[in-house]
């Protein structure tokens, strides 16, 4: 994952309009395998260079967050066979990428129902987000057994348990409060999301912090996806106006 001198497409953007953080939920691996007459596990291998890609294109132009939808909660319900093979694939990449993360000051954070893991592949997190806990420099969230929904419950369950001790008051609670509940609650809130291979879904991925992201659907694979098109489709979120709701003073006049 080091870092490489600046693309002629990565210095065409506009520094002071970046994203500072960008959520991606990578789909397409399966059909990308289906394509090649491969194996379903082949597609998620391949599909383990393009977050090593994403990752550069992040830390190229500036971006310091980049959060990856890597396995669902209701990915549980895949044959056991390509569950396995993916807790298989996360432990590999964990085990193997550290020395990257910690030479390039890369922190690792992981939000979802991180018990859920197997115990092997949930030591192996630990021990990555234990070395990186201090590194500054850029951050990687992957989204592990999570779900909006079950996150948003979790959240609920803390605020209610609050209230019922007295330490909370039900008129006290605002949205600073519950995002604080949250298992991103040490992270900003994402203002890109990109899903790849087509869907035009959310699939129960950041439903409370993806209120104000701008969306951008790519029919590309994610095996197929790579920095020349995460460059296009930051410089297509530049040429986006976020108004959070506002009117534009010109327009309203």
């Amino acid at each position: 994952m080091s870092s490489d001198r600046p693309s002629p497409e990565a210095a065409a953007l506009d520094p002071e309009r970046l994203p500072r953080h960008v959520a991606i939920i990578m789909d397409g691996n399966g059909r990308w395998a289906k394509q090649r007459l491969l194996n379903r596990v082949k597609g998620h291998e391949k599909g383990a260079d393009s977050v090593r890609a994403a990752v550069k294109a992040c830390r190229e132009v500036g971006i310091t967050y980049l959060t990856l939808y890597a396995f669902s909660t209701e990915n549980w319900q895949r044959p056991k066979m390509e569950v396995d093979a993916l807790m298989a694939l996360l432990k590999k990449f964990l085990q193997t990428e550290t020395e990257d993360l910690l030479t390039n000051n890369i922190r690792l954070h992981a939000i979802g129902e991180i018990d859920r893991l197997p115990d092997d592949v949930r030591q192996a997190l630990d021990h990555v987000l234990t070395q990186t806990r201090n590194n500054d420099g850029f951050h990687l969230i992957l989204a592990l057994s999570y779900g909006a929904r079950s996150e948003i419950l979790h959240a609920a369950r803390g605020i209610a348990a609050e209230v019922a001790a007295g330490r909370l008051s039900p008129d006290a609670i605002d949205e600073a409060q519950f995002s604080e509940k949250l298992f991103t609650c040490d992270i900003p809130d994402p203002d890109l999301l990109i899903r790849t291979s087509g869907e035009l879904r959310l699939s129960n991925f950041l439903l409370w912090q993806l209120a104000y992201a701008e969306f951008y659907f790519t029919d590309t694979l994610w095996p197929d996806f790579g920095k020349e098109e995460f460059f296009r489709i930051l410089a297509d979120y530049q040429g986006r106006e976020r108004r959070y709701g506002r009117v534009d003073p010109e327009q309203a006049s």
